[in-house]
């Protein structure tokens, strides 16, 4: 097999558990509909519910009062986003410095790689710049200035709420990422000049994440007219059925063009990372859950609600 000689790094555990998690969580939560009712108002349900959903989904979601102590606002989403535009500008700046200046890494950042990676090698040790790393930080990098830019200046947030265990994970999720696209420096080593090592996995990854984005950012348009007018000004703060669009397909096309763009950065990895399928399938069930609580909510609130339409994946699901 193609990944037999792949060692299981401890970034490769923590995305595979992470996986596991969201398979798990997605699991229970379909096969809630059919257990009995005084399930669904247990403890143990409550508590999961409150750690699955946030912002819309959560608002018909009976809790005591002491639950409401852990909800911060979802409109702190722009956290995320700035974390990972700072951390993955900070790490494409001392991985092109090290190429350009042949400035070693900092020791601490070494040390991180060593431990997640299992590995000793450095890129100092190697003088072999990869296009790989350099793509993979650059995309994160656009891809979260792209997200932050839309919650700043595009999205309506209305008073929706998450847990602050989601917000805590959305934070560390973002500074794993950046390491995990560090590193691909030590997974596949491609030999001559920076340049010449492009590939057509490159070329169709970026192509593919351009799509994606797009798509992504056109939902989200779509979704902030719902609550502004012709002007621009925004004039409500209820949830309306959404259309036009990707959204005449899926409920949720923005949560689509998410698991693309994660497959873009698989691609552009080279296709073979067995790191970035795991990133890839962690996101798919994280997104398909979302995806389906949202999915969930439309069809229960809006009676003219298009039956055709999937939640998550056009077409199949």
């Amino acid at each position: 097999m193609i990944w037999s000689t792949v060692s299981f790094s401890i970034i490769d555990a923590l995305w595979a558990f992470l996986a596991f998690c969201f398979i798990l969580a997605f699991g229970l939560y379909n096969l809630s509909s059919y257990l009995p009712k005084n399930y669904n108002e247990s403890f143990i349900f409550v508590i999961f519910q409150d750690l699955i959903r946030y912002g819309k989904t959560k608002q018909n979601l009976k809790r005591d009062d002491w639950l409401r102590v852990f909800d911060v606002p979802k409109r702190w989403f722009w956290h995320f986003y700035a974390v990972s535009v700072s951390w993955s500008a900070c790490l494409l700046f001392l991985y092109i410095n090290n190429i350009l200046q042949d400035h070693p890494l900092p020791s601490w950042l070494t040390w991180i790689m060593a431990f997640l990676t299992g590995t000793t090698s450095t890129v100092t040790e190697s003088h072999v710049p990869q296009v790989t790393t350099c793509l993979l930080l650059l995309l994160l990098w656009v891809h979260s200035s792209r997200r932050l830019l839309e919650c700043c200046f595009v999205s309506v947030f209305s008073n929706g709420v998450m847990h602050v265990v989601q917000y805590l994970f959305g934070l560390v999720y973002y500074f794993v990422l950046g390491l995990t696209a560090l590193s691909s420096e030590h997974s596949r080593r491609a030999p001559g000049p920076l340049f010449s090592q492009l590939t057509w996995c490159h070329v169709a990854g970026c192509i593919l994440f351009l799509l994606a984005s797009w798509l992504q950012h056109h939902s989200i348009v779509l979704l902030a007219q719902l609550r502004s007018g012709k002007s621009g000004n925004v004039e409500t703060m209820a949830h309306k059925m959404p259309s036009g669009g990707c959204f005449e397909l899926v409920s949720c096309p923005h949560y689509f063009a998410e698991l693309l763009i994660y497959i873009s950065l698989c691609i552009v990895s080279g296709g073979l990372s067995f790191t970035w399928w795991l990133v890839v399938f962690y996101v798919f069930f994280n997104q398909a859950l979302a995806a389906q609580l949202c999915h969930d909510l439309y069809k229960c609130k809006f009676e003219a609600y298009p039956r055709q339409r999937k939640a998550f994946i056009p077409f199949v699901f």
